[in-house]
């Protein structure tokens, strides 16, 4: 997950991206509201309690986790090509790396259909594909630990039901070993009893909208979660000019702090700053877009609590 961009003339921690790279009541009325209220907290936890597993993991890949912004094919204008939907296409070639994303589509031959929903999971939370073959760190496995049991669960079920595409992506290119960087607090799974606490479910769902992967800076290629977790500074470079993800921290003036809750929920969804301009891509807003309101409420609480950084 990205959050806001700037344009800027530097082209420091720059990372490249290709084209289309781009979330009452008075006297008698009392107990009819309060009833009604009942009713709408029961059909809420009826509608959890019914979603499928695969339900549930079309909504985490096509929202938070933007699983699309790579790996299904763009058209003209950057436009992503839905007919051949999570089947690969976009390429990174960085100094330690050169790599298409591939396709995860259930085909047998260029997809994952061959892999099993332990081979999907585990390469989901180590970075490691059955063959062995470790994937690139351009996929963010390091955020991906925290991953509740269920979660991973449904995100293999989704996979299952997609459409298989036909698509044989380029065998990737190591240059050098590039090693874990896990998030603090991120190591482990959560537990379900966790979602409970908004502030928990905020950072679970920051955490695998891997957030922080674009709004920490970078130094001799390593995240620098303990000193700078939300400072921004990491720059792109793509059909957009350049641009830079900005300050997510609680800091007053340099980040969110004097930002309403309504502000903070319209940059992630619709690209607004608090001035009202425009953010710069690869932020995927339209994804963000079509998240619940509970969740994008649970993310603002998280960010509230992230250190302040000038």
């Amino acid at each position: 997950m990205l959050f806001g961009f700037r344009p800027v003339k530097s082209c420091r921690n720059r990372r490249t991206i290709s084209a289309g790279i781009v979330i009452q009541t008075i006297g008698g009325n009392m107990f009819r509201y309060a009833f009604a209220g009942l009713l709408a907290v029961v059909s809420t936890a009826a509608a959890a309690q019914t979603q499928s597993l695969a339900e549930r993991g079309a909504y985490l890949v096509n929202t938070i986790m933007t699983c699309q912004n790579c790996h299904t094919p763009k058209g003209p204008g950057g436009v992503p090509q839905l007919d051949k939907d999570l089947s690969g296409g976009l390429s990174w070639d960085e100094p330690p790396f050169k790599v298409t994303a591939p396709n995860i589509t259930p085909d047998p031959d260029t997809g994952i259909g061959k892999w099993s929903d332990a081979d999907i999971k585990k390469a989901m939370r180590t970075g490691i594909k059955p063959n062995g073959v470790p994937l690139a760190a351009i996929m963010p496995f390091d955020f991906y630990e925290i991953l509740t049991p269920r979660d991973l669960d449904a995100i293999a079920a989704h996979l299952r039901a997609l459409k298989p595409v036909k698509n044989q992506a380029p065998d990737p290119v190591y240059r050098m070993t590039v090693p874990r960087n896990i998030p603090p607090g991120a190591g482990k799974p959560m537990a379900e009893s966790d979602m409970a606490d908004k502030v928990k479910k905020g950072f679970y769902l920051a955490t695998i909208g891997h957030c922080m992967e674009c709004h920490t800076p970078m130094t001799k290629g390593a995240r620098n979660f303990q000193t700078d977790l939300g400072k921004g500074g990491f720059e792109f470079k793509g059909p957009f000019g350049v641009s830079v993800s900005r300050n997510i921290t609680s800091h007053k003036e340099k980040g969110l702090g004097g930002w309403t809750d309504e502000e903070i929920k319209r940059a992630i969804t619709d690209g607004v700053r608090k001035d009202g301009s425009k953010l710069k891509p690869p932020m995927g807003f339209g994804f963000y877009k079509n998240m619940t309101g509970g969740d994008l409420d649970a993310i603002v609480a998280y960010l509230r609590t992230v250190p302040a950084k000038e």
